[in-house]
């Protein structure tokens, strides 16, 4: 069996673009991040992508290989 890179894509969070996501969340989480984002005086997008942010290291590797028999 060999294995071969076939591609490599690297992204990083540095773009503006915005794009539409629907979450299943847990309304008491739901509620208490709305809260948050009123005290904070920002919108919940920006209380999530804030969160999100932090949460994520700063560059992903996603590597594709091909498996060959």
């Amino acid at each position: 069996m060999t294995t071969t890179l076939t591609g490599c894509i690297v992204t990083s969070m540095t773009t503006n673009k915005k794009q539409r996501v629907t979450l299943f969340v847990n309304p008491d989480i739901l509620k208490h991040a709305r809260a948050q984002a009123v005290l904070d005086e920002i919108t919940l997008t920006a209380l999530v992508e804030i969160a999100l942010i932090k949460y994520l290291p700063d560059e992903t590797v996603v590597k594709k290989i091909k498996i060959e028999s």
